[in-house]
């Protein structure tokens, strides 16, 4: 079992983290506002998916790949600046449109995908781990402990960010409106994945 003071730097680093703005739930709060709560559910269930993953990854030691690979931390950025770069290209698609009632939410694919894709998501969890184990009680209890708390706070963080989107932008459903914003949405992919390029 882990300690309760140990506990407390965990959340203490965890929960600034997974809440404050980035690539993640930039995209997660757009969702919220073009889908709302209901219709973000698959992409975020997705996101969430991809964070059990890496978390069970970097915490059973698989972590060493990237310091024994720098250039596979590279490669992961690029490929994650293109795949927003492709979620732009969906939200700008999207504006263009006849009828928006024609509009695709975003899936669980596209979620894991995302969340898979996001450098901040891999430093994040590499430093969770690498700082609270201890090397001196078993590993998997820790994992097993440390991913489910990571999961429940990614998961209340994530509804902030994605129920933020939908309030933000629920009374504009005019089809100009929606037309706005899926270039607004658009920009600001184009934005994430510029800052995911620069990391």
């Amino acid at each position: 079992m882990i300690a309760w003071e140990a506990w407390a730097l965990i959340l203490g680093f965890s929960v600034p983290m997974i809440i404050s703005p980035g690539p993640g739930n930039t995209i997660l709060a757009a969702s919220g506002g073009r889908f709302g709560l209901k219709g973000s559910v698959p992409f975020w269930m997705g996101f969430e998916a991809g964070n059990l993953v890496w978390c069970l990854v970097y915490g059973f030691g698989l972590s060493q790949a990237f310091s024994a690979y720098p250039l596979a931390y590279q490669a992961l950025k690029w490929a994650g600046t293109l795949y927003v770069l492709y979620l732009a290209y969906g939200f700008f698609r999207s504006s263009a449109l006849s009828d928006q009632k024609d509009l695709r939410p975003l899936s669980f694919a596209d979620g894991f995908m995302s969340l898979s894709f996001n450098p901040k998501v891999h430093s994040m969890i590499l430093v969770m781990f690498s700082q609270f184990l201890d090397p001196s009680k078993p590993l998997s209890s820790q994992v097993v402990q440390m991913t489910a708390m990571f999961l429940v706070v990614c998961l209340g963080c994530h509804y902030l960010w994605i129920h933020g989107g939908q309030l933000l932008f629920s009374r504009i459903r005019t089809e100009r409106a929606m037309r706005m914003q899926g270039w607004v949405f658009g920009a600001c992919m184009l934005a994430v994945a510029a800052s995911v390029a620069r990391s």
